[in-house]
């Protein structure tokens, strides 16, 4: 395996783990990236990108490791637990159901730069308008206090996040706020449903691509895999720190800004966006 791309491949990583929980798209940072460095925009390319998200996951079940034992533990005799995991379950369906539906209609007429720069702009109004909400709107202050309903519309909200540059952790931490759940019980959720969604579309991914890899390109996704999961393990603790005493408000305003860059290197020819 070349050098360069193994080097590329951990740089890939790092904007892969440092992106996928931020209300930022790492959808549209990993094209523009993957874009800069070459060596990404074949089909291999993009089942390297979805893989990748696997050591991001990874980091996020470390972090919520002693919650995610406890839940297994008491699924026996823990009501608290079988809410929990069945919240879970049913905030993940709709993403299954609409990406098997839509998934490839998506992909083929919706990843251009006008669709991701729109969404990444409306995304940072979005947020703004969320922070903008009066605490007497919130509703569930802890992920524990959700109700199915509750999980099924931020289920339902996540699959904007099909439409490219909208973001998955943007849409269910955003829509949650907006439909009642605190800054916290609204991130704490997104990271659990996570944990099946991403790993998933992963499994998928590989297993639907798997005639255009081989055994040569273990060391190139294992190199991602890694750096991803560094990468994502620190982002998602600082995230957490963050959230306790501070807004989205900085992540609106980098969001507008990255759409003006995503349109200004797309018609200047410095990102190439077809497949």
């Amino acid at each position: 395996m070349d050098t360069v791309m193994l080097i590329k491949a951990a740089i890939m990583g790092i904007v892969e783990g440092l992106t996928e929980f931020l209300p930022i798209s790492s959808t549209g940072h990993l094209i523009l990236a993957g874009s800069l460095l070459g060596g990404f925009s074949d089909t291999k390319g993009k089942v390297f990108e979805i893989a990748i998200q696997t050591g991001a996951i990874l980091a996020v079940i470390i972090v919520y490791w002693q919650r995610l034992r406890e839940t297994a533990a008491g699924l026996g005799n823990d009501v608290r637990a079988r809410r929990f995991v069945l919240n879970v379950l049913i905030g993940f369906l709709p993403a299954v159901i609409l990406g098997l539906l839509f998934g490839k209609a998506i992909k083929a007429h919706l990843f251009t730069p006008i669709v991701v720069a729109t969404t990444f702009i409306v995304g940072g109004f979005i947020i703004l308008w969320a922070e903008r909400r009066p605490a007497s709107t919130i509703r569930v202050q802890e992920v524990d206090q959700m109700t199915p309903l509750d999980a099924l519309k931020v289920g339902l909200v996540q699959c904007l996040a099909m439409v490219p540059g909208t973001s998955r952790s943007g849409s269910t931490i955003i829509g949650g706020m907006l439909l009642g759940l605190s800054r916290k019980a609204a991130t704490d959720f997104s990271f659990f449903l996570a944990i099946p969604t991403l790993i998933g579309a992963g499994l998928y991914s590989l297993y639907k691509e798997r005639e255009a890899l081989a055994v040569a390109d273990v060391p190139l996704f294992a190199v991602g895999l890694l750096f991803s999961f560094i990468s994502a393990w620190i982002c998602v603790r600082w995230l957490l720190r963050y959230i306790a005493s501070h807004s989205f408000v900085p992540f609106a305003w980098y969001r507008i800004a990255f759409g003006i860059v995503v349109l200004v290197t797309a018609y200047t020819g410095v990102v190439v966006w077809q497949d």
